[in-house]
């Protein structure tokens, strides 16, 4: 089962907030995908929450959209910054990538993001399978999960 970015953040909208400001700390963050004989291979991207949808941008040819175009599965993880401080946790998303070639629906991410190239670039809407916040709340190891069908569990560890 997946969900979109939309369906999630009506259904969990703190979290939600509390995912996309983690991201929107940084520019760069870590893709995980699975290369053609199934080992991780992991790449710097940047993301984009826009029209109810988490974006991936990728550019053409790259070992990344390859990797995405024969299977769609991945996870990504909020860049942890500097130091070991982590304001506002560790965050991830994982779920499947489904690559858009719509003229119109491209146009929309193209008119929002303005790409160098607005012809050359991979682009993928992310179906969401699970998503996770990982922090400290009163010497507490907190672990905030999300999956569609299953909502919200919240695991606490000292």
């Amino acid at each position: 089962m997946t969900a979109n970015w939309e369906s999630f953040s009506a259904a969990e909208p703190e979290l939600a907030k509390r995912i996309e400001d983690r991201f929107g700390a940084y520019v760069h963050h870590v893709l995980a995908t699975l290369r053609k004989d199934g080992s991780p291979r992991t790449t710097g991207l940047e993301v984009r929450f826009l029209n109810g949808e988490f974006w991936l941008g990728m550019m053409p040819g790259s070992m990344k959209a390859r990797d995405l175009q024969r299977d769609p599965r991945f996870s990504i993880m909020a860049n942890p910054g500097a130091g070991t401080e982590m304001a506002g946790g560790d965050a991830r998303i994982s779920g499947r990538a489904v690559e858009v070639t719509d003229p119109a629906e491209r146009a929309l991410y193209v008119g929002e993001v303005q790409p160098p190239d607005p012809d050359a670039f991979h682009l993928f809407r992310v179906e969401l399978t699970d998503v996770v916040r990982t922090f400290i709340e009163n010497d507490e190891l907190v672990v905030e999960s999300w999956q569609p069908g299953a909502g919200l569990r919240r695991v606490s560890r000292t």
